[in-house]
């Protein structure tokens, strides 16, 4: 459940799995009529499932905002859903604060994202290294240099690639919609094994939402990355990140 972007496609590929990804609503060309909220989306998500003939997913994976619907798709679905994956996800606490809330709905309200993106990838091609060293500073709880340091060449590289290609369409102000509250997201009743990445320097999705999902899950283990910021795909320990994701999407499962 992405937001309508390319990340850490690579240990799920690599396992030999063929990969459904859909933009979440208000993303890409995903429209939200197809259900706004977690569950509606979840209950989306598995229809289309059903019209492809899918009836066994490895792994449903949740990343960032996506995190809710992910955990929502295994409780709702666990005849379908193997494994629940969750990377630098949302949990079951407010997120994002007042603050950052307030101001996001200005700048990636549905009439000014594209306007905010535009200028967000004229200054990262002008200059890529002031460009990002300004963006990682909601991204990290880290210095931006630090940071900026700690991602090395090619991690820089892809993100200012990737950063400079993003669009959010309506789809982040759904989510702060629909994300600020609490969500009753029945943390109990996923069955299904759970694998939480996250990194402690995370600055966009605090790492107290890990924490959470791991209490509240009732078969979670929680990788700890020490990438540098919100973006774990791109810390100094990707690879291992990468392997134990394989390992878990390959290991047996009691269903």
């Amino acid at each position: 459940m992405r937001a309508g972007l390319s990340l850490g496609e690579e240990p799920y590929r690599a396992s030999g799995c063929s990969l459904l990804i859909p933009s979440r609503p208000g993303y890409g060309k995903t429209p939200l009529s197809v259900g706004a909220s977690p569950e509606e989306f979840a209950d989306t998500a598995a229809d289309l499932c059903s019209q492809l003939g899918i009836t066994d997913v490895a792994a449903c994976v949740g990343i960032s905002a996506g995190g809710p619907t992910a955990v929502a798709m295994a409780a709702r679905h666990p005849d379908l859903v193997r494994r629940v994956v969750l990377e630098s996800a949302v949990g079951p606490l407010p997120w994002p604060g007042l603050r950052t809330a307030a101001a996001a709905r200005l700048v990636f309200s549905p009439r000014t994202e594209a306007a905010t993106w535009r200028l967000t990838g004229t200054l990262l091609r002008k200059s890529p290294e002031a460009g990002l060293r300004f963006l990682l500073r909601d991204l990290t709880t880290e210095s931006p240099t630090y940071a900026f340091s700690d991602l090395g060449e090619e991690g820089r590289s892809k993100m200012v690639a990737l950063l400079s290609a993003m669009r959010s369409g309506a789809g982040f102000a759904n989510d702060l919609d629909q994300l600020r509250r609490v969500r009753p997201l029945r943390m109990p009743s996923v069955v299904q094994p759970a694998l939480v990445v996250a990194s402690p320097q995370d600055g966009s999705v605090p790492f107290a939402h890990a924490e959470a999902l791991v209490r509240a899950l009732p078969h979670a283990d929680l990788v700890v990355s020490s990438a540098p910021s919100h973006f774990v795909w791109f810390g100094p320990d990707r690879a291992r990140t990468a392997s134990r994701i394989q390992q878990f999407v390959a290991s047996p499962t009691d269903g």
